[in-house]
């Protein structure tokens, strides 16, 4: 038996400022777009180079889940955004215009940074250590 995570929901105000940001600024790739009627669609987005993981976008309706856009972790780390060269991606993204809470720091695990996404959700950008 096989078992993978196909997509998680995130939370979005918007579905458009949504896909501009993802596409734009971190360079995922939009792998659909239906509209699915009364204003909902299925969108999903998924990281450069990924084969089973999306984000599948949520449209916020109720008072809960507009309160939780930006806060889908608490005040935590919501997604670690794994990359095989941590020095070029951090300088794309910067030049696109993400938001880096911290300098680039060395751990035991790997290089990573904090961003911020547009609605301010925490995301890691890691390196991880060769194993």
């Amino acid at each position: 038996m096989t078992q993978t995570i196909r997509n998680l929901s995130y939370l979005v105000h918007d579905y458009d400022e949504t896909i501009v940001f993802f596409t734009n600024r971190l360079g995922f790739t939009l792998i659909s777009d239906f509209d699915l009627g009364d204003g909902k669609r299925w969108v999903q987005l998924q990281p450069k180079g990924a084969k089973e993981f999306a984000l599948a976008l949520t449209f916020a309706e109720t008072p809960a889940q507009q309160q939780a856009v930006g806060k889908q972790a608490g005040d935590g780390v919501l997604m670690i955004l794994q990359t095989d060269n941590f020095n070029r991606d951090y300088q794309e993204m910067q030049a696109a215009g993400v938001a880096f809470n911290e300098a680039p720091r060395h751990e035991v695990y790997g290089t990573v940074a904090i961003f911020s996404d547009l609605y301010g959700n925490l995301w890691d950008l890691l390196e991880p250590t060769a194993q």
